[in-house]
């Protein structure tokens, strides 16, 4: 008896588990399968129809130097036989960006078979050494301009100073605006040296060190002086430690010291950069 139980334990043991796979609904996985195609079909197919060939332009913005004809042939160019679709409307953009001129180019679709482009044109600001351009944000836009607004003030520096250059005109020409005197030349040079260049053909050196500083009591001190008496001057130096050093036309040169002097009286004074 004990025998015939062991036996029959080991051919319990011998037997595999069955498993069981679940039963399919072939039927509605068909029809999903056949939605989801019909589904891609139909919008392969309106993206077809939606996608139309490109047949106009529209320019819109303040434009001044940039023609509206320049900008059609950069979006021609780029095409390459797509539609209103599949345009690619970034590489159009990047390819307005190249113009002169143009400091922003936006592109958006315009159903049922145009694009609308926004040009924003750069603002010139200043001058840069020979022939370039400066923007307000300090950013050499045109290296070899053919033509330059001579109101423009000259800057001038070394290759990578613009920025610095710029920024430096801005937060001047307003004060000495406001004293009724107007910037017209800026020099920045290798040193970081600042000379100034006034329409009434005045010099300021602000030198490198301190110039905000230095710029304030040209302000506070000076400026009166070269208002009333510009004929005569052809300089004023700020780089002195305690006063600052008119050099008049005539020859010679006068210091004042201390920052509340009226007069000019020769001092020993030292530069101090």
């Amino acid at each position: 008896m004990l025998l015939q139980r062991k036996r029959n334990n080991r051919r319990g043991a011998s037997r595999s588990p069955r498993h069981y796979l679940p039963s399919l609904n072939w039927r509605g996985l068909g029809l999903s399968l056949a939605a989801l195609a019909l589904s891609a079909m139909a919008l392969a197919a309106l993206l077809w129809l939606m996608d139309q060939p490109i047949q106009r332009v529209i320019v819109t913005g303040r434009l001044q130097r940039v023609s509206a004809l320049d900008v059609e042939k950069i979006v021609r160019s780029r095409l390459h036989g797509a539609g209103l679709v599949t345009v690619d409307l970034e590489d159009i953009s990047g390819g307005l960006r190249t113009l002169p001129w143009v400091d922003s180019a936006t592109v958006q679709r315009s159903w049922p078979r145009a694009l609308r482009i926004e040009i924003i044109e750069q603002s010139a600001v200043a001058r840069w050494n020979d022939a370039g351009l400066l923007n307000a944000r300090g950013q050499l836009f045109m290296s070899e301009a053919h033509f330059a607004p001579p109101e423009l003030p000259q800057l001038s520096g070394q290759v990578g100073s613009e920025a610095e250059a710029t920024a430096r005109y801005l937060a001047i020409q307003g004060r000495l605006t406001e004293a009724g005197l107007r910037l017209i030349a800026l020099t920045l040079d290798a040193r970081g040296a600042l000379s100034l260049r006034l329409d009434n053909g005045v010099e300021l050196r602000l030198g490198r060190l301190q110039i905000d500083a230095r710029f304030e009591r040209f302000m506070s001190v000076a400026a009166k002086l070269v208002s009333e008496r510009a004929t005569d001057i052809a300089y004023v130096d700020m780089r002195y430690s305690n006063g600052f050093a008119v050099g008049w036309k005539g020859g010679g040169a006068h210091v004042a010291r201390g920052a509340g002097a009226s007069a000019l009286a020769l001092a020993a004074v030292h530069i101090d950069g």
